[in-house]
């Protein structure tokens, strides 16, 4: 019976989640009211509040969702320059399909970037992008000279930059295309010559939400 009543708690928070996903893709943090939330949730207020005390936890939350990409590099063999380049498909896969992804990214950008200004989600991204080019640099995939700290920062501001003007100018429907630029023009500056045919910058299949052979 109390596993029951857990599962059902849980299919609740979620759903209330994926109702505060909707409506702050929609109109942002300021636009969204928790009477939006309930009705995309199909839930009473009183179930909402049982799991969240305010529209600033349910935007935390979502925030904090997209920090989970990184816990998953310690089971990848062997991080590296590829698996940067795929994180950023990956995420660009994630803008377009899935709106918890597209709410908690709009969060981060509007309201941890202007309402209430907090570097951590982007201090985060510029970690996990180096977790990466770090090991790269020491087998030689990126140039001996670069700073691994700057061009971790440049990626996750480029990226930042283009996921927005994506958004503006096509909905993000072409938002892969605009990745593949960014590769494209990067990996011959931070790649020795001798090396740059090792590196997708589209991405492998898996980075596009397509099963690896």
């Amino acid at each position: 019976m109390a596993r029951a009543r857990q599962e059902r708690a849980e299919i609740t928070r979620q759903a209330i989640l994926d109702g505060a996903a909707i409506a702050f893709d929609d109109s942002g943090f300021e636009g969204t009211s928790l009477s939006e939330v309930v009705k995309h949730a199909g839930v009473t207020k009183g179930a909402l509040y049982f799991h969240f005390p305010s529209k600033q936890a349910l935007a935390r939350t979502l925030m904090d969702e997209q920090f989970q990409v990184s816990e998953h590099l310690p089971a990848i063999e062997n991080p590296g320059l590829q698996t940067v380049i795929d994180l950023t498909h990956q995420m660009a896969h994630g803008l377009r399909t899935n709106v918890r992804i597209r709410a908690g990214i709009r969060l981060v950008i509007e309201f941890g970037s202007f309402t209430s200004p907090d570097p951590t989600p982007y201090d985060v991204w510029i970690d996990t992008c180096r977790s990466c080019l770090t090991p790269a640099q020491r087998v030689g995939d990126i140039h001996p000279t670069l700073d691994v700290n700057a061009l971790s920062a440049l990626l996750v501001g480029a990226f930042t930059g283009i996921q927005v003007t994506s958004h503006v100018r096509t909905r993000r429907q072409d938002l892969h295309s605009r990745v593949t630029d960014l590769w494209n023009f990067l990996l011959p500056t931070i790649v020795p010559a001798s090396r740059i045919t090792r590196f997708h910058p589209t991405g492998t299949p898996r980075s596009h939400g397509s099963p690896t052979d």
